[in-house]
């Protein structure tokens, strides 16, 4: 069979990384699909290196115009499943698919929480005429079932997969692991305990070896709770902890206020010696394997890709009790979770760490072998055959 990922822009993000590993790995995992985006982005060049054919519809602000290109290139590339990535393309693959045997597949990266108007509309509308709904979590299955009464046939849990090849190729000195329970070969992953003697993330900020490297990676916007690490770098601070902190993530133009707001607590607070602002960057992998540990907090994150990542690297990891990061953690057993939106309970956790790296370095090492079985993009790609393959 034939699919068509539809997608939005490809500007960094969630959805985008899922898809370009998707992208990447299809024709390893026998999987015949194309891409077709709307917008632009930062990560054009890469879905068009990716060894999947890729297409821009022209852009136009004639929706019907728009609808026939898209069945235009369904036709002609002999389509039999649209799978789109937000509501808006599944409605637009529903239109150009009308009259033909095609399955429209619509998967819900997100909430509903920031709908309103029109995209909410072509939510309630759409995601009960498609012939399948993936969601990346059960938690966030069990929300979208329970508020919108759908037909549970057609609800399906996918979990997101991670290219785990990227991270291994941005670790400077690799150490291996190994566990009696895991099946796979054996896993490369970073060390807390050492600190490589090459470190060009630590030369650009540099930082001497004895300085404490954490970090959160991921946009400023309504789904992350950034500022709540904000105040927990102050106390950490107050501390006397000799450390450094990174934000790796774009100020969204969309929701300024976010990154802004970070911005202005840890410019009055007198943190800018501690916390550095990085942006967008491209070599995340290097810099996960870099840090001696991994700080997050969400407000209603549906999976959290970079929380996978940096457990997988074989780091601590520090995430708050959202219900998604439960799931992925198994109740805290794969990593460190703290209370949301309360930054004293976090420097609690913290500094327990300190007193007991060794110990939480041993957890760590469990939580890449698990992550790497769980959630590989291996795993993410036959789900989503089995998944077609059932339509």
């Amino acid at each position: 069979m034939k699919i068509a990922y539809l997608l939005g822009s490809l500007n960094r993000g969630g959805t985008e990384t899922l898809l370009l590993d998707v992208f990447r790995n299809t024709k390893s995992q026998g999987l015949d699909a194309i891409g077709i985006y709307r917008k632009t982005g930062v990560l054009e060049k890469e879905f068009q290196e990716s060894g999947l054919a890729n297409y821009k519809l022209p852009e136009t602000k004639n929706p019907i115009k728009k609808i026939l290109l898209l069945r235009k290139l369904f036709l002609k590339n002999n389509i039999q499943i649209a799978h789109a990535q937000q509501p808006i393309d599944s409605l637009y693959a529903r239109l150009a698919s009308l009259g033909t045997s095609i399955k429209i597949i619509l998967t819900l990266h997100g909430y509903d929480f920031e709908s309103k108007g029109l995209s909410l509309g072509i939510l309630k509308y759409i995601i009960r005429r498609t012939s399948a709904n993936i969601y990346v979590s059960n938690s966030q299955m069990q929300y979208y079932q329970e508020k919108y009464k759908l037909d549970i046939q057609k609800q399906s849990l996918v979990y997101n997969g991670i290219s785990f090849d990227k991270l291994d190729r941005g670790i400077t000195h690799p150490m291996t692991l190994s566990h009696p329970m895991s099946n796979s070969s054996t896993i490369q992953a970073a060390s807390l305990s050492r600190i490589p003697k090459e470190n060009p993330f630590r030369t650009e900020l540099q930082l001497s070896t004895e300085t404490l490297l954490l970090g959160s990676v991921g946009n400023f916007n309504e789904v992350r709770d950034q500022f709540t690490i904000c105040r927990f770098l102050k106390l950490l601070n107050e501390q006397k902890v000799d450390f450094h902190f990174v934000f790796v993530g774009q100020r969204v133009k969309r929701t300024p206020q976010y990154y802004d707001e970070c911005f202005t607590y840890c410019q009055q607070n007198v943190l800018f010696e501690k916390v550095t602002f990085l942006g967008s960057r491209n070599d995340v992998p290097q810099i996960l394997n870099e840090l001696n540990a991994f700080i997050y907090s969400t407000d209603h994150d549906t999976f959290g890709i970079a929380v996978v990542e940096a457990m997988a690297v074989g780091i601590p990891v520090f995430v708050n009790d959202w219900g998604v990061m439960n799931e992925i953690t198994e109740d805290g057993k794969y990593a460190t979770v703290y209370k949301t939106k309360d930054e004293a309970d976090l420097l609690r956790q913290f500094m327990l760490f300190l007193q007991n790296e060794e110990t939480f370095q041993e957890k760590a090492k469990d939580a890449a072998i698990y992550v790497r079985q769980k959630f590989s993009i291996e795993n993410h790609i036959q789900q989503l055959k089995s998944l077609y393959s059932s339509l």
